[in-house]
Order: structure tokens, then C-alpha cells, then sequence
């Protein structure tokens, strides 16, 4: 009886530190790709089609994507509890992909709807806003805590990350590359032969940031919408869950676990703050980043190529992330990044300066270095979540693996907020005008400021948040070994 017993429990520690195999990562990723269409276009071109195609005001605009997010700080909290305390034939957090991904995709999709009668209405910009944000959680979160699930393997962890975060930056290629080419190439308004800044390919494109292009944007991102509903069905279909909470600790899942795990987990603690500064500086960095395009330098047309340059590094080189990890370390690997990040962001200021506006080599030069230092800094962080979760059940008892990813989606969401608002803030207060084609000095002094110095300190900051940061890899080898010691006594206990 024993010796079967032993078996057994073999048998789940095997399930439990299973090596995900290539299709697994991918299939998980493919749920990264779905979100990064979603989100990586309402994150980076929203506040610059509310405030132009649907002219809505900039500091409206603001106010808007800050009441929805405070919203967040009650739901996302409840949403976790509900998945934690509940699971079906087809696992505890797979079926949310599906289950609110359709409604997703759809909401998404109206953001854009140049419907009769709504263009420039608030409220209306406003319900599908709140609608879709509430929505995203109800897919994010699930889909954050699948990760926790599918191994407790370290190194396929990394892996793991660094697959899904190719194909996230894949999305990323579709959203900063071709989404803005392609809607200057539907926009109707203005239309010439202009240089892509692509190897000398010139196509016909239009105005987008022009009332006409309304019908260009919602095209475009539909066509984005049905690719990603697909993604998050394969997503679905390939993953699997191995580590999840028994029966007994989903009983116990309470909405206060929340508060408890942000008093004993501090590790959570540290990782939520450095999330909140990372996507605070990326989502500065992006809300303007059509902006500082279309006026500052005044190269809208090279946004496709500026993309893409931008996508590079995040598709080739995560690949080269858990082997840079063992040789500078964990803080290292941040540190490394995060620096590089800063020094783009110098680059491009230089790019802002009269004179070098023309500077195409300048502008692929400032983009990758900073986005190969993002997409590196920001990509692998997740890598951390499966063992502050880990962390967090040593300590109380309880895999709270929802609960978990709805705090650090809520510090996600605190710096998409702070990112997404603040600088429509910056722009109105230095005076930018929504419907004018050129803007005066005070309001391009605005658009720098939002654009670059503020993303490099919050950057430097996250620098020395990180330093803080205290499991090391061979305190998660630890962890795992403790828990493993204390399954193995329940299962003989029962």
C-alpha cells in the first residue's frame, strides 16, 4: 500500500515538473499573440484615434482611461477569487480563454466602429471602453495563471517565456509595423505617394489621424480581431494543466487572501511595483509615440519601418534570454536591459532635435536599442510570476494562483492607467491642439517630455526596485523541494 502510495506521488511530481514540449510553448504563446492585438492597439493608438478620427478631447480622453482603470482595483480582485474557487472538465483556467474571449474580440473591435450617430460621443466611447477593460480581465487573468500551471520545470519557465514573448512581439510586428501602414493606406483623405522608410518602397497612403479615416481603422482592426479569436482558441486547444489547487484549497479561496498574500508574499510586493514602473514607461512611451511621429519629427509615413525595426529584437533574441540570465544573473538581466532601454530613449531625443528629423539611420538605431532593452526587460519579468506564486503557497498554504496574477494585473493596470493618462494630461496642459496639423513648440516640449524623459527615470527607478527583488534561483530550487516535502506528507495523511 505504500510503495503504491510512493508511486502515486511520483507520479504528480513527474506531471507537476513535466518538460513542455515546442507545441505546448507555442500554443501558450499563442494566448500572448491574441492579447498583444487586442491590447498592443488599443495601448498604443487609441488616445491617438479618440483624440483625432473620433476627436474627443485629449484631457476627456485621459479621464476616461482613468476611471475605467480605477474600476479595476475592485474587479480584478473579485475576478481572481471566482476563477480560484472554481474549476471544469476542461481545467480551472483554460476555458476563460474562450468563454470571454469572443465578447472580447467583439468590444475590441467597437472601439473602431465608426458608427452613425456615436463619432466623438463620450459616453459611447466610454460603456465600450469600461465593457472591454472589465472583459480583458476575465480573459487575463485565467490566462496569466495557466502559466503557473502548466509546469513547475525552471527551465521550461524560461522557455516558456521567452517562446511566448516571440509570438507576443510577433503581434507586436502585425501592431506596430503594419497596423498603422496599412490604415494610412485605406485612409481616403490626403492621399499620395510617400516613402515608407522600407528599403524604398513607396505606397499610396492617406491621412489617418484625419475624421475621414474612420472607416480605415475599424477595417483594419477587424481583419486583427478574427486573427486573434483565432489565436486564443489554439491557445485553448494546446495547453494543458498539470499544477493546480486541490479541491480542499479552492474551498478555502477567499477575497481577503488578496490583502494576505500582499502582507506575507513580499516578493509579490517588489514584482507588482517593478511591473507597475515597467508599463508605465512603456505605455508613456507608446501613447505618444504616434504623436512624436506625426509632429514632432513629422515622418508618420515611417512608422511601419520604424515597427518593425522595433519587432526585431523581440522575436530574434528571446531566444538568447535563459542563457544571458545564467551569465549576468537575474538582477543582472534587468539591469542590463533597462539600461539599454534608457540609452534609446537618449538616442531618440537626439532624433527630436531640428536637423536630424530626416535621420532614418538615427531613428532604426534609437528604436532597436530601446526596444531590444524593453522587450527583454518587460518580456522576461513574467518569467518571475510562476515562482512568486510558488513563494506565496510555502507560505500560507494555498496555491492562490488567480488571486496572485489579479494583483499583478492590477499593477499592470495601475501603469497602463498612469501611462495611458498622464500624458493625454501633459498634452493638454502644454497646449495641443487636436485639430491642428502643426503644433506650436510648447506642445512639441509636451510630447518629448511624455515620449522620453519620463520613461527613461521611471525606468531608472525600476532599476533599483529590482535590486530589491529577493528569490534567487536557487532559492526557487528550495521552494519546490519544500512544497514537494509538504504534498508528499498530505497525500500519505489521507
Amino acid at each position: 500500500m505504500y510503495l503504491k502510495m510512493s508511486n502515486e506521488i511520483k507520479q504528480v511530481q513527474h506531471d507537476e515538473y513535466h518538460e513542455l514540449t515546442l507545441g505546448e510553448r507555442i500554443g501558450y504563446g499563442m494566448g500572448d499573440f491574441a492579447q498583444n492585438l487586442v491590447f498592443g492597439t488599443v495601448g498604443g493608438f487609441l488616445a491617438l484615434y479618440m483624440t483625432t478620427v473620433n476627436v474627443i478631447g485629449t484631457a476627456t480622453a485621459g479621464f476616461i482611461f482613468l476611471f475605467v482603470r480605477i474600476i479595476n482595483v475592485f474587479w480584478d480582485p473579485m475576478v481572481g477569487t471566482f476563477v480560484d474557487k472554481r474549476t471544469s472538465k476542461a481545467g480551472k483556467y483554460r476555458p476563460w480563454l474562450l468563454r470571454a474571449g469572443i465578447p472580447l474580440v467583439i468590444l475590441a473591435a467597437l472601439l473602431f466602429a465608426p458608427l452613425p450617430g456615436v463619432k466623438g460621443s463620450v459616453p459611447f466611447a466610454f460603456i465600450v471602453y469600461f465593457a472591454l477593460d472589465l472583459v480583458y480581465s476575465v480573459v487575463n487573468i485565467p490566462y496569466g495563471s495557466l502559466n503557473a500551471s502548466l509546469t513547475r520545470n525552471p527551465e521550461s519557465v524560461d522557455k516558456l517565456t521567452s517562446t511566448r514573448m516571440m509570438l507576443a512581439n510577433g503581434a507586436n510586428l502585425l501592431v506596430y509595423t503594419l497596423f498603422p501602414m496599412f490604415v494610412q493606406m485605406a485612409a481616403p483623405k490626403g492621399r499620395s505617394l510617400k516613402d515608407t522608410g522600407l528599403f524604398g518602397l513607396k505606397l499610396h497612403m492617406g491621412n489617418y489621424t484625419d475624421p475621414s479615416a474612420g472607416h480605415a481603422w475599424f477595417g483594419v482592426y477587424s481583419v486583427y480581431m478574427i486573427i486573434g479569436a483565432i489565436a486564443l482558441f489554439l491557445c485553448y486547444k494546446l495547453t494543458k494543466e498539470r499544477v493546480v489547487a486541490t479541491a480542499e484549497q479552492s474551498a478555502e479561496v477567499k477575497t481577503t487572501d488578496l490583502f494576505l498574500e500582499l502582507k506575507n508574499n513580499r516578493p509579490l510586493v517588489i514584482l507588482g511595483i517593478f511591473f507597475m514602473l515597467a508599463f508605465t514607461f512603456m505605455f508613456f512611451m507608446n501613447t505618444v509615440n504616434g504623436f512624436f511621429n506625426q509632429f514632432v519629427v513629422g515622418h508618420s509615413e515611417w512608422m511601419g519601418a520604424i515597427g518593425l525595426i522595433a519587432s526585431i529584437p523581440g522575436i530574434v533574441f528571446p531566444i538568447f534570454w535563459p542563457r544571458l540570465k545564467k551569465i549576468f544573473g537575474k538582477k543582472g538581466f534587468f539591469h542590463l536591459f533597462i539600461g539599454m532601454f534608457i540609452v534609446g530613449e537618449i538616442l531618440t531625443y537626439i532624433w527630436s532635435l531640428n536637423g536630424m528629423h530626416d535621420a532614418l539611420w538615427l531613428a532604426y538605431v534609437a528604436t532597436f536599442i530601446k526596444q531590444w532593452g524593453l522587450t527583454s526587460a518587460t518580456g522576461f519579468m513574467w518569467a518571475l510570476v510562476p515562482e512568486v506564486v510558488a513563494y506565496g503557497e510555502l507560505k500560507s498554504g494555498k496555491r492562490n494562483a488567480a488571486i496572485i496574477n489579479a494583483i499583478m494585473g492590477l499593477f499592470f493596470k495601475i501603469g497602463f492607467t498612469l501611462g495611458g493618462a498622464i500624458p493625454l494630461w501633459f498634452l493638454a496642459a502644454y497646449g495641443f491642439n487636436e485639430t491642428a496639423a502643426h503644433q506650436h513648440a510648447n506642445a512639441l516640449a509636451g510630447i518629448n517630455l511624455t515620449a522620453i524623459w519620463i520613461p527613461a527615470v521611471l525606468a531608472l527607478v525600476s532599476m533599483i526596485i529590482m535590486q530589491l527583488y529577493p528569490i534567487s534561483d536557487k532559492d526557487v530550487a528550495e521552494i519546490n523541494q519544500q512544497l514537494d516535502e509538504k504534498r508528499a506528507q498530505l497525500k500519505e495523511a489521507e
